[in-house]
């Protein structure tokens, strides 16, 4: 997972959002067909059944947080004990945006009324501190936490009596969601689906191919997905040989937090052509924190503290009694590694379908996200690190009054923004609720950083933005 980064969509940017399609240094920017569009008329949610939010992260809580404003019946179901339980595997890591960016309007809007005391807009919170001071506030508020219901897996969603190939009625079929939960299933029924699941439980593969083996698989006791509470897992890593696998700043805060420890050997591999790269803008970055990691790691490389090797596509994983060898293809061909003892992965992460099978989706086949989102944030087409304002019409998909928003929304692409987010679920909660022009209004704000990609000391035009 990238922490949530904050960029500006500036309406004086070449990357600023444009009604008509143009042509800017960030390629050419295609309004979805469906966006220049024909006159609408406003959704009509059965009052018999509430919204069903899916996943009580901060996107799913700010879906929670909107009905609740507009006077709306839902329910938010969540697979784990808390909220947010994703966030607390990562709770230790300080976010790059400030709290200015990280909260809710319709949630600060509910708090303030309950006397939360705002936390101070320029200060950069951790994940844990996201947790505690504004989620879990949220979540108890009086006009939310009746309608969340912990612990609850959803299994599966369709449409009541309905099958994914029946058309006849469909629409005015209420949804109806499987859910397991301390081992009994109940169904549940709803007007409209909102799924906040993300994809931080559903990680990407060591390989370079991207495809799971059963020895990585059996590797699990060696293998960290994500980024691990180093403060915590001290004895697992003091003194051992680990390989740090992504280029990302995942990868980066799991090596700056490893080399705090005493004794260990640190293996960086990336599929970046030149370490350079990872380092970003550095000193040059609008966003201070991340400019700080971007120095800190390269200061750790020029030192010899980190041994670097990229770019290196990985393709076998081996155990054997010296420890896990790393076979693949480098810079001087077929190559393999020295042994490690331990492998932290910052690969990415994948969306989970596998219970939105009776659901029909708008999927894009190579991003893996929202369809109409694809062409606005697929990083083999585009540098920039902005993406069009989007709500309600670009999160469509076949099934009406079905939507995937937040993390999930942008498949495995990795530029998701936690601000993008919340726009989108107040878009879609205006248009469920009946409001056309709320739902095609833009109000996405975010903080200018003048940086489109992480390298800034490119002088390519496409990072003019």
């Amino acid at each position: 997972m990238n922490i949530p980064l904050t960029i500006k969509s500036q309406t004086a940017s070449c990357c600023a959002p444009t009604k008509e399609p143009a042509s800017s240094c960030c390629g050419s920017v295609e309004v979805p067909k469906k966006e220049m569009s024909m006159k609408e008329t406003p959704f009509e949610l059965n009052k018999t059944f509430p919204v069903a939010i899916i996943g009580a992260g901060p996107v799913g809580l700010a879906a929670a947080a909107h009905l609740s404003l507009a006077g709306e019946a839902f329910i938010l179901l969540e697979k784990g004990s808390e909220v947010a339980e994703n966030i607390k595997s990562w709770g230790q890591v300080r976010l790059f945006s400030p709290w200015q960016y990280n909260v809710d309007k319709a949630a600060k809007q509910l708090l303030l009324k309950s006397g939360w005391t705002t936390p101070e807009d320029s200060v950069l919170p951790t994940g844990q501190e996201i947790r505690e001071v504004y989620l879990k506030p949220l979540a108890n508020l009086p006009g939310i936490q009746p309608f969340i219901s912990f612990n609850t897996t959803v299994v599966g969603i369709s449409k009541k009596n309905h099958d994914k190939m029946k058309s006849a009625s469909r629409d005015s079929a209420p949804f109806v969601l499987y859910t397991e939960r301390n081992g009994e299933t109940k169904r549940i029924l709803a007007s409209a689906v909102i799924d906040a699941t993300g994809t931080w439980a559903t990680p990407n593969p060591v390989h370079a191919d991207n495809v799971w083996t059963s020895t990585e698989q059996k590797l699990a006791d060696k293998i960290f997905y994500g980024i691990p509470n180093i403060e915590t897992l001290k004895e697992r890593y003091t003194g051992k040989r680990i390989a740090v696998i992504g280029g990302g700043h995942s990868a980066i805060n799991t090596i700056l937090e490893l080399e705090k420890l005493e004794d260990v050997e640190i293996t960086w591999i990336l599929r970046k052509k030149r370490v350079e790269d990872a380092y970003g803008g550095e000193e040059k970055d609008a966003l201070v924190a991340r400019g700080e990691l971007g120095s800190r790691i390269h200061t750790l490389v020029d030192e010899g503290k980190v041994k670097v090797f990229t770019p290196f596509y990985i393709e076998e994983l081996t155990q054997t009694s010296a420890g896990i060898i790393l076979k693949g293809e480098g810079v001087i061909g077929e190559q393999q590694l020295p042994a490690v003892d331990e492998i932290i992965a910052n690969t990415g992460s994948r969306p989970d379908f596998s219970f939105l099978k009776e659901i029909r989706l708008s999927i894009d086949a190579a991003v893996e996200s929202v369809e109409a989102l694809a062409p606005l944030i697929d990083p083999n087409e585009h540098s920039c690190g902005t993406v069009r304002p989007h709500g309600e019409l670009e999160l469509r998909h076949p099934e009406t009054g079905f939507y995937i928003v937040g993390m999930k929304s942008y498949g495995r692409a990795p530029t998701f923004l936690m601000a993008t987010g919340y726009e989108q679920v107040r878009s879609v909660v205006a248009y469920l609720t009946g409001d056309l022009e709320g739902a095609r209004k833009v109000e996405l704000d975010l903080p200018e950083t003048g940086v489109c990609s992480l390298d800034l000391n490119s002088n390519s035009t496409s990072n003019c933005c």
